[in-house]
């Protein structure tokens, strides 16, 4: 047993959320789902905004003169792979078979890495057009909706490479399968959420 694995176990550190009367699992899994909730709302305010200001171009290109829907096709096959990975990951996790759960988190990380790498491509050419967020309100609603998902999975595989060290430190201890749960989640909904982008964003464009 390492050092941190020791640390962890020893009954001398007793988080917060084992001291109550309800189980860690269940407060961790309560707290998180009030999370994706507040997210659920912000993208709702943000999808509701696109909606009023998708025809407002103030003169300026519109969607469908914009938007290569190729590309946008092959950011969205990416991100809705990373999420068979992430619960082929989730699945080995909880079989504690660490080099399988390596395996399937790094590929997620890779696939939401690609699609984040085709996303700036396409806002950078979007912007070499003089189509920016600026130019329309049209193009403000989608640079903020697009770009808030954006950011979101750049959060993500943030959090997963931090998981991957926390599980080469401590193991599948209970505190990282938690937070390896709670990931799963958040995955997931980006790819809802992305799903709702590609419908009414880009095949919606008219």
């Amino acid at each position: 047993m390492s050092d941190a694995q020791r640390a962890l176990s020893s009954s001398d550190i007793l988080p917060l959320s084992l001291r109550g009367p309800a189980p860690a699992n269940v407060v961790a899994g309560f707290g998180f789902w009030l999370f994706l909730l507040s997210d659920i709302v912000l993208f709702a305010a943000l999808f509701a905004a696109y909606a009023v200001l998708s025809d407002q171009t103030a003169g300026g290109p519109s969607g469908p003169e914009l938007f290569d829907r190729k590309h946008v096709l092959v950011e969205t096959v990416c991100l809705l792979i990373s999420s068979f990975t992430s619960g082929l990951g989730a699945l080995a996790a909880r079989r504690s078979n660490s080099l399988a759960t390596v395996f399937w988190f790094l590929v997620t990380m890779a696939l939401g890495a690609t699609f984040l790498v085709l996303e700036v491509q396409e806002f950078a050419q979007l912007l070499a057009q003089g189509a920016g967020p600026s130019r329309s309100a049209f193009l403000s609603a989608f640079f903020t909706l697009v770009g808030t998902h954006g950011l979101h999975v750049a959060c993500g595989i943030i959090w997963l490479v931090i998981m991957l060290v926390q599980l080469a430190m401590f193991g599948f201890h209970p505190m990282v399968q938690r937070r390896l749960f709670c990931f799963g989640l958040f995955w997931h909904a980006l790819d809802i959420v992305w799903v709702g982008v590609f419908t009414i964003v880009y095949l919606g464009a008219h």
